[in-house]
């Protein structure tokens, strides 16, 4: 009796045919002229290249890239470079078996790479086949993570790994932040902290062995948890930002820098809050929101206290904040509305708006339906009313004042 080949067993049979395999969905993302290019140039790479292309989807038939090339490679039976998309994203990741030619390195330094943000998926695979054919891979991730340690160190005064961002070595009096020793463990809220500037900043955590934490580990698995899960991170992480407050001290000179100050205290008290009487997923995506405003706020009152420019806030993204950075402008007109809106997006959600689909949109219960969280009546949603703080800037203030309470 004759049985079906597993998804495994296809995608190797494939494999023999042609080292590069696209699911028939993402067909248009890489033509076959594109898809001979990149051929004519893997032939070149010092190792077998195999890139495999389908999506990787929660409940579907590939639930991780480490679970889809590991089954490929072991159904084809032959070492080499293994090339998919990351979790949950379509960055590209690359495995390797019976040799290292840091393949690993190579796609992760063109996800992580400024220049790489928004090129065609074409682009971004014929620029990891070059970082592989030229054996410059762990070079370019090198280059592309000092570039991100540097920006992070402008930002918070730091580089990832040395410390909190706490301004040590300025001259003069000092400010400690007036939290006390308790204040902290008493907020027990929020979906930050150091595990947010980790993915905000795409700061790299260095582990013998390891390499570089995969910048989207942290909202992925926000995006996927429970509420109950949701609920518990969040109140770690907003003991984490209430530990950095009280561990931070900001030279008193300047109305500027106290008044920041102010604002990180009044986004912290703000997300504690929410917190407290959060209804569901919806307002601990806005204890996030106001996390991370606190902590924007926090780095340019240390920047301006030390004589530098206040750091230009990077929102979260518009559809959803658990996608984490808004990466991407977008002019986007709400489905029945003649109003259009500029807003901030990741890069995932404006790729799917250009292209006339639907984005992954964080959505809110209402009347016993799902609906997106902006389409719920403002009057009793301040996320709806502020769009997550990208459509109002006073985000903070309406949360203290109570807007979110129940009515």
């Amino acid at each position: 009796m004759l049985t079906e080949p597993s998804p495994g067993e296809r995608l190797a049979a494939a494999l023999r045919r042609s080292p590069v395999y696209v699911d028939p969905s993402l067909a248009s993302a890489l033509p076959a002229a594109a898809r001979r290019e990149l051929i004519a140039k893997l032939r070149k790479a010092p190792a077998p290249v195999f890139v495999v292309l389908v999506p990787i989807v929660k409940g579907g038939t590939w639930t991780d890239d480490e679970q889809l090339a590991t089954v490929v490679h072991d159904r084809l039976g032959r070492d080499g470079i293994f090339i998919t998309f990351d979790d949950d994203s379509q960055d590209l990741r690359a495995r390797e078996w019976g040799g290292d030619h840091r393949a690993d390195r190579a796609a992760w330094a063109v996800a992580l790479d400024r220049a790489m943000d928004d090129a065609p998926l074409a682009a971004r695979l014929s620029r990891v086949a070059d970082l592989i054919v030229s054996g410059t891979g762990q070079q370019e991730y090198d280059r592309v993570s000092a570039e991100i340690d540097k920006r992070y160190k402008a930002r918070h005064g730091t580089a990832p790994g040395e410390g909190g961002a706490d301004g040590n070595g300025a001259d003069g009096g000092g400010l400690a932040l007036p939290l006390g020793a308790g204040a902290a463990a008493a907020a027990a809220a929020g979906v930050a902290g150091f595990l947010l500037w980790r993915r905000r900043r795409m700061a790299s955590v260095r582990r013998e062995g390891e390499g570089l934490l995969m910048p989207r580990t942290v909202f992925a698995t926000a995006h996927r948890a429970t509420e109950d899960q949701l609920r518990e991170q969040a109140s770690r992480e907003v003991i984490a930002f209430g530990e950095l407050l009280d561990d931070s001290t900001v030279p008193t000179s300047g109305e500027r820098a106290r008044a920041l100050v102010a604002r990180a205290l009044d986004a912290y008290q703000a997300a504690g809050k929410t917190l407290d009487a959060a209804r569901g997923v919806p307002d601990l995506a806005g204890v996030l929101v106001l996390l991370d405003q606190g902590r924007d706020a926090l780095a340019s009152a240390q920047a301006v206290a030390k004589g530098r420019s206040e750091i230009p806030p990077v929102p979260l993204c518009f559809f959803n904040p658990l996608h984490g950075d808004a990466t991407s402008e977008l002019d986007w007109r709400p489905v029945g509305s003649r109003r259009r809106l500029s807003v901030r997006t990741c890069r995932a959600c404006a790729r799917a708006a250009r292209d006339k689909r639907a984005p992954e949109v964080l959505t809110d219960r209402r009347d016993g339906r799902e609906v997106p969280y902006y389409e719920a009546d403002p009057s009793g949603s301040v996320w709806a009313e502020t769009g997550y703080g990208q459509l109002r800037d006073d985000l903070i203030e309406r949360v203290l004042r109570g807007d979110n309470a129940p009515r």
